[in-house]
């Protein structure tokens, strides 16, 4: 009989100019340890959002990345986009 598994895993974190965090979680499917399937699923993180029941890997990225003056940036930039709309 065949044995299926299902791994999930991050095996992407970028931060872009603005603070941006996107990550993306694989799912990879594997039968009798051959891989045989995979899926993604993309996620955004803009500055100082909550990071509650992020995986600990992205929120360790995030805390780095999220510096008071990355956010009071982010922050800036928002209002000034707010206001040309």
């Amino acid at each position: 009989m065949s044995t299926f598994t299902e791994t999930k895993v991050i095996d992407q974190i970028t931060v872009t100019e603005n603070g941006t965090v996107l990550y993306r979680e694989a799912t990879r499917i594997s039968k009798d340890g051959d891989q045989i399937a995979q899926t993604y699923h993309r996620t955004s993180l803009i500055p100082a959002q909550d990071l509650t029941g992020q995986p600990a890997n992205v929120v360790a990225i995030c805390n780095a990345a999220w510096t008071p003056s990355v956010i009071a940036a982010y922050q800036v930039a928002q209002a000034a986009a707010a206001e040309r709309a």
